[in-house]
């Protein structure tokens, strides 16, 4: 994006202060609640009304995803580092311990960070520059005809510039490329849609924080617990519409059974 600076501008302020689609297949008869159907646990620091002064994006569950692609079974994919990728470590946060390493599995990379909420692209009731200070009308992504992403519906991932670290181009990933995220029992699945700083990760639009159940509030919100970072590599991992939410999560089931498959 002329963006990186500004989602630079984002990560340095915030240290300065703090999906209904069809049915994968017939095949798939049984589909398990993204958000989990069972409950599951507060986002620590989000209280019952998290993220209640803002107005609510829509669809903030998302889609359902096949039933064998669970977190646990994600997460037990991504558990160990067994491959480096980056050069160096990356840190959550300016000021942070740069202890972050990007990793390779078939077909996909991965890291695990905090979630510092992306509130920018387009202008909506909840992202915008009353909502966020730091707001920008930008995004490295662009939609189907050729505007900034909506960060309030469309579930969405930032990567780390080109740097010596690491270059995600070289990854075969690029902006649509589909991703799965994964926190406290809940797997979300969307996008690459923003390019963020050279030396930090851990940030995802409005729309990817309400689907993982964590305060989507760009003030407030995020998370410095621990969420894992699934991106899915090359030419067939990528959307055809970076808007088209349905299509993130169709191909992002199919890629993550594809993946829990893998020896």
């Amino acid at each position: 994006m002329p963006a990186l600076m500004s989602t630079t501008d984002r990560r340095v302020s915030r240290a300065a202060l703090g999906w209904n689609m069809q049915r994968l297949s017939t095949l798939v008869v049984v589909t398990l609640c993204v958000v989990g159907c069972g409950g599951s646990a507060e986002p620590a620091g989000a209280g019952s009304d998290a993220g209640a002064d803002l107005p609510a994006a829509s669809d903030p569950t998302g889609p359902t995803v096949p039933v064998s692609v669970t977190a646990a079974a994600l997460l037990a994919k991504v558990k160990e580092c067994k491959r480096k990728v980056s050069n160096s470590p990356y840190a959550s946060d300016v000021g942070r311990v740069s202890n972050i390493d990007v990793c390779s599995l078939t077909g996909a990379v991965f890291w695990k960070s905090d979630l510092d909420v992306d509130c920018d692209g387009k202008m909506t009731a909840v992202c915008s520059r009353s909502t966020d200070p730091s707001f920008q009308s930008q995004t490295a992504g662009t939609d189907s005809k050729g505007s900034p992403l909506d960060a309030s519906v469309v579930p969405f991932i930032v990567v780390p510039g080109v740097s010596s670290k690491w270059n995600y181009k070289d990854a075969e990933i690029a902006m649509g490329s589909v991703v799965a995220a994964v926190y406290k029992g809940k797997v979300a699945f969307g996008i690459v849609g923003d390019v963020g700083p050279t030396a930090i990760v851990g940030e995802a639009s409005y729309a990817m924080a309400a689907r993982l159940g964590i305060n989507p509030n760009p003030k407030t919100g995020g998370t410095s617990e621990e969420v894992a970072y699934i991106v899915f590599t090359g030419p067939s991992a990528k959307v055809k519409k970076l808007e088209n939410t349905a299509e993130a999560a169709t191909l992002g089931g199919a890629l993550a059974s594809r993946l829990l498959r893998e020896e």
